[in-house]
């Protein structure tokens, strides 16, 4: 009975570290200012926020289909979303985006070092 509340308390603590890096991965889409910063913030979404509502789901599964299942999932989120952030990066870049660059908080920002 100990182990099981254990394991049930380790399952809120991930789902909800889980859900919280999917709300800070979010408003990172929201705030951040170029196509490169809000990749990361998807990438935060991807890999913090999902791989530990995976997590906090697997240790809370009642058979081990369900289990199975969610390690496929992991495994497919692990393979496809480098991948993904890889492909937008490179699509912007020969796109010609630029990053932005800001130096201090009260300085303007700039496009990237090259122009």
């Amino acid at each position: 009975m100990m182990v099981e509340n254990i394991v049930t308390i380790i399952a809120i603590f991930s789902l909800s570290a889980g859900a919280l890096g999917v709300l800070f991965g979010a408003l990172g889409l929201l705030r951040l200012g170029d196509v490169y910063q809000r990749m990361h913030g998807a990438g935060i979404i991807d890999t913090g926020g999902a791989g530990l509502i995976l997590f906090g789901l697997l240790l809370a599964s009642p058979e081990w289909t369900v289990s199975l299942r969610l390690v496929l999932i992991g495994l497919l989120l692990g393979l496809t979303s480098p991948t993904a952030t890889h492909a937008i990066a490179r699509a912007a870049h020969f796109a010609g985006v630029k990053p932005l660059i800001k130096t201090s908080p009260d300085a303007p920002i700039e496009k990237g070092a090259n122009e």
